[in-house]
């Protein structure tokens, strides 16, 4: 029997108060309720020619994976899911899902569309939490070795899809922690640890092998992991990592920080465990960031939970033009952050220790539209005045880590630094090299790192077979 969608409304997800979790680094969002999940997917259409599905990086057959949880068959849902999306729990949680598949929902042209990431972050964590995680069957091996550089969403997309086809995956990261972004860039409050843990282990029993604190193009090059190492392929998926700043005079006092740095004390080492972890942190009580995308929300409502009394957000646009995703700008909000919209530093200036006492700020007008679409901003003479900080973390965005690039001779790049690749198939300049990711196209989003990283190894596979 076919049922009919239920006209109920967008089922809300409960989250922590504002005033709770403004002292936690707890997840805030906790998750529907099986009832509610099964409310909210009552509410599909199920279209015959699904608009969501093409939104989707990964194309998941997000109409089959619902109709799952309408019936309540949410171990079989996140199955289906995991047919194309090796991260569930992960993407259900940071993927701008109102830019894509639901962007693209029926529903939405008059209310408000299916809630595909709540439902997925649902069934990912249902069958986590009742042990229904299933061990993968494993094809008969190729006899056919590649080599993943970077733990990121790409890296691990690709890594995952390879071992699925029957190849023997080894993973190099840098750091000393799996998970590149999602570990060191996301906060806890938005991705816990111990979630993204259990996603990489499923990595482990495909037979992925795992190696941290290994830089490639200090340990090894792409060349040795190729000519010496044993590898027959090799993709790249390193991210975009190198900090960017501003170029203003007294960046260079204590208690300016990329966000980069800033994030990856807190989220990697862990800073945010006061008195249980040794990395040391600015907990500044008057912190301005930088910036308007999802990074600058994280180092804010970060700084928040670090006990700064006062965060501004300075963004040198309108909120309009803010490039982040409206939840993370709500939450924000709802936690006392303060949008100084308009506005940018043009130095900042320091004690006679060089530590950071205040920030000149200058006030914007919007001009005309520039390269990116979005109106320029365009300085006001004489608005500048003097806003008391000590800690300023710069949010503008991050570039590509030259590294691969100036160890891998015969690379091609671009102006930028990011490597170039056939848009098909992830290909390089280099036989057998391949890449995917922020590493390609610049800082973009978790979901379509995870499509770049799933295209290219399907054309690792044909290049191994050929």
């Amino acid at each position: 029997m076919t049922l009919k969608p239920t006209k109920a409304p967008r089922q809300p997800m409960p989250e922590q108060t504002p005033e709770a979790r403004v002292n936690n680094f707890d997840e805030v969002p906790l998750g529907y309720s099986p009832e509610a999940a099964i409310t909210e997917a009552s509410r599909c259409l199920q279209c015959k020619k699904p608009a969501c599905v093409a939104g989707c990086p990964v194309a998941v057959d997000i109409p089959g994976f619902i109709a799952l949880v309408r019936d309540g068959k949410f171990a079989e849902a996140a199955r289906r899911i995991k047919q194309t999306n090796v991260l569930p729990a992960v993407c259900g949680r940071v993927c701008p899902q109102e830019d894509q598949c639901e962007v693209l929902c029926v529903l939405g042209k008059k209310g408000e569309p299916v809630a595909v990431g709540r439902l997925e972050r649902f069934v990912a964590d249902w069958e986590r939490e009742h042990g229904l995680m299933e061990k993968p069957q494993l094809p008969e091996p190729t006899g056919k070795k590649v080599a993943i550089v970077g733990s990121g969403p790409a890296g691990l997309t690709a890594a995952a899809e390879l071992a699925r086809m029957g190849h023997e995956v080894t993973i190099f990261e840098a750091l000393h922690d799996m998970g590149g972004v999602l570990v060191y860039g996301i906060p806890e409050f938005r991705l816990p640890k111990k979630i993204l843990r259990v996603e990489i282990e499923a990595l482990q029993d495909l037979g992925v092998k795992l190696q941290t604190s290994a830089v490639i193009g200090k340990l090894d090059t792409i060349q040795d992991l190729l000519n010496d190492e044993g590898f027959d392929a090799v993709f790249v998926g390193t991210g975009a990592g190198l900090p960017t700043f501003m170029g203003i005079p007294g960046e260079n006092l204590l208690g300016v920080y990329s966000a980069n740095e800033f994030l990856t004390r807190s989220n990697l080492m862990r800073a945010y465990e006061f008195g249980e972890s040794d990395t040391p942190i600015a907990r500044g009580k008057r912190v301005m960031v930088v910036g308007g995308g999802n990074v600058a929300m994280d180092a804010a409502r970060t700084a928040r939970r670090l006990g700064a009394e006062k965060v501004i957000l300075s963004y040198r646009r309108s909120r309009t033009e803010m490039p982040a995703r409206n939840e993370e700008i709500h939450h924000a909000e709802e936690e006392g952050i303060e949008f100084h919209l308009l506005t940018a530093p043009v130095e900042f200036l320091g004690d006679e220790t060089g530590r950071l006492r205040a920030a000149t700020i200058q006030k914007m007008e919007l001009g005309e539209p520039d390269s990116s679409g979005r109106r320029r901003p365009v300085p006001m003479e004489g608005s500048e005045y003097e806003e008391p900080i000590d800690v300023a973390v710069i949010a503008i965005g991050a570039g590509a880590n030259p590294l691969i690039k100036d160890t891998t001779p015969g690379l091609d790049t671009n102006k930028w630094g990011y490597i170039v690749t056939d848009e098909a198939t992830g290909a390089t300049s280099i036989p057998g090299v391949y890449a995917g990711g922020d590493i390609v196209t610049g800082s973009a989003t978790v979901i379509l790192a995870m499509g770049a990283g799933r295209t290219a190894a399907t054309a690792i596979d044909d290049y191994l077979k050929g």
